[in-house]
């Protein structure tokens, strides 16, 4: 049971991660303009 809570928090945190770069992008972008 500990080892599935462990590869599940990992995908989660990929998922957030992925999110989080996407959404700096977006900010980087208005920074720019």
């Amino acid at each position: 049971m500990g080892n599935l809570k462990k590869k599940r928090r990992l995908k989660m945190s990929k998922h957030k991660r992925r999110k989080r770069l996407k959404s700096n992008r977006h900010k980087k972008r208005t920074w720019q303009k």
